[in-house]
């Protein structure tokens, strides 16, 4: 695996909290998982830290994600809330930080805590760095500020209702990954004919249809759930392999339905 590999599977904690993101992280790596990704704004860093300290699996096997909020962006702020999100992770090192979402109002510019988020990774807070909710534009500003190469991810709201495809074209023709996240559009899509149609072909279930759809095209997944049965359900799209008259099906769904847009956080989207 190269060293810029983020794992194509991995467990999101977005919204759990308390005992219910313990509980979710560890089953979550009982059952297989070994790609966590949380966040500072989740406020659940210290829960994750210590599902995994009580989980057994080594730090080495695991890849850990989190993001930094926006009010952390500052060159002299980013990197001490990294070190306080990585005591709460129990770790010296995460194995990719994220710029949660674009500065509000570009109050702090790119080049600044991209520079600062490059800062951290040469001192080995991180292992690689990325963003996350960035449109073409903001995306261009981070690669003029560190260079392609030094972003490994962009992290995007990304279903079979929002294909979001001009920007994980760009993304690609970069060689930055793209994550997708609400891969099962909050759920709205395990209801979709479509998706209940292949699914029955597959003897599947439309959340491994929706997310082997997503890895299929090269975009890593970060499912969450609370239940320890959907969990090792969602593992299972890892071994599901879509033909490409389906992957057309699924790519006729597009409809610009976008579910998350914060009015103060979202950039101008492609």
């Amino acid at each position: 695996m190269s060293t810029h590999t983020i794992p194509p599977f991995g467990l999101g904690t977005y919204r759990l909290k308390g005992q219910t993101v313990i509980d979710s992280v560890r089953n979550g790596l009982a059952l297989g998982y070994r790609l966590v990704d949380t966040a500072q704004i989740y406020g659940n860093e210290a829960e994750v830290g210590q599902a995994i300290a009580d989980s057994g699996v080594a730090r080495q096997d695991l890849f850990l994600t989190t993001k930094i909020w926006v009010d952390h962006y500052a060159a002299d702020k980013l990197i001490p809330s990294l070190k306080e999100s990585l005591a709460k992770l129990r770790t010296e090192q995460v194995d990719l930080t994220l710029i949660h979402w674009p500065s509000p109002g570009g109050a702090v510019p790119v080049a600044e805590f991209m520079g600062a988020l490059a800062q951290a990774k040469a001192q080995g807070l991180t292992r690689l760095i990325g963003v996350s909710n960035f449109n073409i534009a903001l995306m261009q500003e981070a690669i003029a500020a560190v260079g392609a190469q030094e972003i490994a991810t962009n992290q995007v709201e990304l279903h079979p209702y929002l294909q979001n495809r001009k920007l994980a074209a760009f993304a690609q023709s970069q060689g930055i990954a793209v994550t997708s996240y609400m891969t099962l559009a909050y759920g709205e899509v395990l209801k979709d004919p479509v998706l209940l149609q292949i699914a029955g072909a597959h003897a599947a279930t439309p959340a491994q249809v929706a997310l082997a759809w997503a890895m299929q095209q090269g975009y890593a997944v970060i499912p969450s759930s609370t239940q320890r049965v959907n969990l090792e359900s969602n593992l299972q799209a890892r071994h599901l392999k879509l033909s490409a008259a389906q992957m057309e099906q699924i790519a006729a769904l597009e409809r610009g339905h976008r579910l998350v847009n914060p009015e103060r956080l979202a950039p101008a989207w492609d």
